[in-house]
């Protein structure tokens, strides 16, 4: 078998990945580009399930988000150049929005949301959980479309992330965290 050539001519084999090395990647090629302490994450675009899940979540959030936050979607989080993550949705201040970046720093997000797909739940269950953990993120939920559930996690002062609840479809969720939302999950599924 042999080696393909490096994904990015300049970059040393061995050395650790950084949020720098990921402007040379290709962003047109079907894969998504995230790093975890050095190493780099390669994972295939999810699918219509999946974006359906995602868009009807970010619909439902970005009608109800007060003027100051913003529902986003397509920029990573990271707490140092070597780990970088691309939640499926976040909310962070308008303010954080303006200013200039390659991620948004933990600091500013309020939440981050992870939609799982069979290509990742491992990831989003346990990989990224320890690093938004880690990095402060207040609060977590990840929205399983096989079982139609959100489960939001909020961060303990320990430092770990705690199950609040188990939202599932059928009657409205509300709550205030990170900004007065309600909706049926029925909704996005």
């Amino acid at each position: 078998m042999t080696m393909a050539a490096s994904l990015i001519p300049h970059h040393e084999f061995g050395a650790p990945w950084t949020i720098d090395d990921l402007k040379d990647l290709p962003d047109d090629d079907g894969n998504r580009y995230e790093i975890y302490d050095g190493s780099l994450l390669v994972t295939p675009h999810a699918g219509k399930f999946h974006g359906n899940a995602t868009n009807r979540l970010h619909g439902l959030m970005a009608r109800q988000v007060p003027k100051e936050l913003l529902v986003g979607q397509s920029v990573g989080v990271s707490r140092k150049r070597t780990s970088y993550f691309i939640p499926d949705l976040f909310v962070v201040s308008e303010a954080a929005c303006a200013e200039d970046g390659d991620a948004f720093h933990p600091t500013d997000v309020l939440v981050v949301v992870e939609v799982l797909s069979p290509s990742n739940a491992r990831q989003d269950l346990i990989l990224k959980r320890d690093e938004y953990a880690l990095a402060g993120i207040p609060l977590y939920w990840i929205v399983d479309p096989r079982q139609q559930t959100l489960t939001v996690l909020e961060l303990a002062i320990d430092g770990m992330y705690r199950e609040a609840q188990v939202v599932r479809p059928g009657e409205v969720w509300r709550t205030d965290k990170p900004f007065p939302l309600a909706f049926d999950l029925a909704e996005i599924f």
